[in-house]
Order: structure tokens, then sequence, then C-alpha cells
């Protein structure tokens, strides 16, 4: 039964506007626009690590570069929201553009370390060099205009526009999965080396891969930095790097609905589990243990048998 909403574009984003709609008024709208968020983040990370079938332990940086990118514009340039968040999203996408030119020729431990590596630099620089553009430690506060109904400064508002970017970058993935792009990408890989014997330049799909995660990443960056008019080094934190990969193996690696159910299931642990387990990344971890080795394919993986 479940199989049928994974393979019905429609259906999965109906699926994933009833949920987040009910979860939102039942709960508080601000906080499922959280959710909402880091959803889009999961989602970037999922198209390096489920399809790409590599992991990072530097996406923060990207999700940074957005959230920056769009600050400093705000405050240097203009106040206009959605030119900021265009400027976010270029941001993070001429990084990873830049940077995976060295990135995708590695793989494996390398392809992981040399990311995590770069998102200390990448904090770094944020910390200590120019903290007049930054804020440094303390961060940037921000003001954005409105423009009548437009008013991101409106909960309702913000909540669907939002609504409409995760359902947006959703059926982009939906699209790019079932595309001749996602089956070549698919078949790198399951088998890199059959697939260069075949003529194919493996570079630059995964580079053009890369763009894209980390442009996904940034406009994550760039939406909360609009919903929190406030943007700090947190979001560029290499420690925190742990949340998206977690996100993304209890949901299902390399599919829509487990990412957003992952994403969706982390920040309900971290946000109310919080308040009643003082100790509750121990609870994480234990559960990230039980997803590893009983259900290796996430939730949506188990659930979509059923």
């Amino acid at each position: 039964m479940f199989s049928k909403i994974e393979k019905n574009p429609t259906l999965t984003l109906a699926v994933i506007t009833c949920g987040f709609i009910i979860f939102g008024y039942a709960t508080s709208l601000p906080k499922i626009t959280d959710f909402m968020i880091f959803c889009i983040f999961v989602l970037g990370f999922d198209l390096i690590y489920g399809h790409m079938g590599q992991l990072s332990f530097g996406h923060m940086l990207y999700l940074g570069a957005g959230s920056y990118g769009t600050a400093i514009f705000a405050n240097s340039v203009s106040p206009d929201p959605f030119l900021g968040i265009a400027v976010g999203i270029l941001t993070a996408a001429l990084l990873s553009l830049i940077l995976g030119l060295l990135v995708v020729r590695t793989s494996g431990a390398c392809f992981a370390l040399l990311n995590l590596a770069l998102n200390e630099v990448g904090a770094f620089m944020v910390l200590v060099p120019f903290p007049q553009w930054t804020g440094g430690e303390d961060g940037l506060s921000l003001f954005f205009e409105s423009y009548g109904v437009l008013d991101f400064a409106n909960p309702t508002f913000l909540f669907f526009f939002v609504l409409a970017s995760l359902l947006a970058v959703s059926y982009l993935m939906i699209r790019f999965v079932r595309s001749p792009y996602g089956m070549f990408l698919k078949a790198t890989k399951e088998n890199e080396i059959r697939v260069r014997f075949l003529g194919y330049n493996t570079y630059i799909y995964k580079l053009i891969t890369f763009v894209l995660s980390g442009a996904i990443a940034g406009f994550a960056g760039a939406l909360n930095t609009i919903n929190l008019s406030y943007t700090n080094p947190s979001l560029i934190d290499p420690t925190r790097n742990v949340e998206v990969i977690f996100a993304a193996l209890m949901g299902g690696a390399g599919n829509v609905m487990g990412a957003v159910i992952g994403g969706t299931a982390f920040m309900t642990i971290s946000n109310y589990l919080a308040r009643y387990i003082i100790r509750w990344e121990m609870f994480l971890g234990v559960a990230l243990l039980i997803f590893a080795f009983k259900f290796k394919k996430g939730i949506w993986g188990y659930v979509r048998k059923m």
C-alpha cells in the first residue's frame, strides 16, 4: 500500500502537504516551519549520500554559506528577502562548484574527511578573519522588507512559503531520480569503473550532483535566516553534521519520503525529547545503532513494504 505513494509523485507531494499542514496547526506553525527547512537540508544531503553513494562530514558548510550569503546581502546591499534567498543559493552553489572540482575526485573516507576539513576551514573563516562581515561569535541580526501579504514576519505566510519550497525541492528530486541522469548516477554509484569503461565522464556528472546538493543546502540555510531574521556560527558548525547524517539514516537514504520522514523524526526527537530527557543525545546514539544494524533501509524502507 505505502509503495504506491513512492511511485506516484502527485500522491507523494499530497502526503507531504497534508502531513505538515496537520502537524503545523496541531502544534505550532513556527516550529513546523523549522522542521520543513531541515527536511530541505536533508534532501540536499541525500542527493550525494543516497544517490551518489558518498558520505560527507561537511555539508553544514553549504548550509552556512547559504545562511551567511543571505544575511550579508541583507545587511550590506538590500533587505529584499527574495533577492536574499537567491543570493544565498548562488553563494552555496558557487562554493560547492569551486570546492567540488577537488572533492569529487575523491571517494570513500577521503571524500568524507576532506569535506569535514573544508567545513572546519569555513567555520574558522566565519569566526576569525572577517567579523566585520559575519558578526563573529555573535552572528548577525537582520531585517527583511515585506510586500503587502508577502510578509515573512507573518508566521502563516512563512509556513506556507517554506512548505511550497519543500514541495518544489521534493518534486525536483523525484524528477531527478527518474530521469536518464538519475539512472546514470545510480549506475555510477553501483559500479563507477564499469560506467567509465563504457566511455562516460563520471567526474562531470558527480560534480553537477555535488553542486546541486550544495545549492539545495544553501536554500535551506537562506530560508533559516529568513525564518529567524538572524544567523550565527552554529549554522556552519562541523559538529552538527551528525544531525543530517542521522536524519538520512533514520528515514532511509535514496528517496524523498525517507528524507522527509527522517528530517521530521530527528527534529521531533531533538525538540520534544529534550524536554523530558536530559541526556537525549544518548538516546539518539542508541537509535542510530538500532537503525544501522536492524533497519538499514530506514523507517520508510521498512514502511513501504507493508
